[in-house]
C-alpha cells in the first residue's frame, strides 16, 4: 500500500515562509501529485499538483506567485515553498496522490493521502 508521508509544517509570522515536504513509498508514476489543505470546519481544498512524468505544475489562483511545487524524482519527494504567507492559509496541508488523473483539484481524483502537517499564520 502506498504511504505519504508530509512533514515541514509549523508556525510563522504573516509574510514568512514555510517549505513542506512529502515522501512517497510508491513507485512515483502516479498522474499527479498534489498539495490539499483544510482548513477547521471547511473542505479539502486543492492548492497545487504536480504531474511526475514531465514536472507540469498546477496551482489554485489564490497561490499563484506564492507558493511553488517541485519534486525530487530520486528521493520520490515532492515539496511546497510556500511564500508571503497569509492568515487565511492557515490549515493542515495533505499530500495525496492519483493514479487515475482527472480534475487535479478535486479531492476524489487521488488514491491516497498522508496524515498531514499543521500549518499556522500568525496576524
Amino acid at each position: 500500500q502506498v504511504q505519504l508521508v508530509e512533514s515541514g509544517g509549523g508556525s510563522v509570522q504573516t509574510g514568512g515562509s514555510l517549505k513542506l515536504s512529502c515522501v512517497t513509498s510508491g513507485s512515483y508514476a502516479s498522474y499527479y501529485m498534489a498539495w490539499f489543505r483544510q482548513a477547521a470546519g471547511k473542505e479539502r481544498e486543492g492548492v497545487a499538483a504536480l504531474v511526475p512524468a514531465n514536472s507540469r505544475t498546477f496551482y489554485a489562483e489564490y497561490v499563484k506567485g506564492r507558493f511553488t511545487m517541485f519534486h525530487d524524482n530520486a528521493k520520490k519527494t515532492v515539496y511546497l515553498e510556500m511564500n508571503s504567507l497569509k492568515p487565511e492559509d492557515r490549515a493542515v496541508y495533505y499530500c495525496a496522490e492519483s493514479w487515475d488523473g482527472g480534475q487535479w483539484w478535486v479531492s476524489k481524483s487521488y488514491q491516497y493521502w498522508g496524515q498531514g502537517t499543521q500549518v499556522t499564520v500568525s496576524s
